[in-house]
């Protein structure tokens, strides 16, 4: 792999979409709280994604199905908890992170 422009500009962007998404993602680990989340919001993002990796996939671009794969997941995993009834919820997030 070069370091050249185009490769340090689409690293800084997977990590920036990764990163993104993680608090998120932890934050409703932690708090089982998805009150405040938009389930229209992470639908749309989600499908935005899966096009994302679609296209990345139909050109062979390795970085762009790598990216958007997670971050697809990471955004499928929040509205996932966004539409679990909360003991679901509960288990989910207990399974991932015991509260003591």
């Amino acid at each position: 792999m070069t370091l050249d422009a185009p490769t340090l500009v689409g690293a800084a962007a997977t990590a920036a979409s990764v990163a993104s998404f993680t608090p998120q993602a932890w934050k409703i680990i932690r708090t089982r709280d998805t009150k405040s989340i938009s389930a229209g919001t992470y639908a749309l993002t989600v499908v935005g994604f899966a096009l994302w990796l679609t296209y990345g996939a139909l050109l062979g671009q390795w970085p762009l199905i790598a990216t958007n794969a997670i971050c697809c997941a990471l955004a499928a995993f929040i509205l996932m908890m966004k539409l679990l009834p909360a003991e679901k919820k509960e288990a989910v997030a207990e399974a991932i992170d015991p509260k003591a």
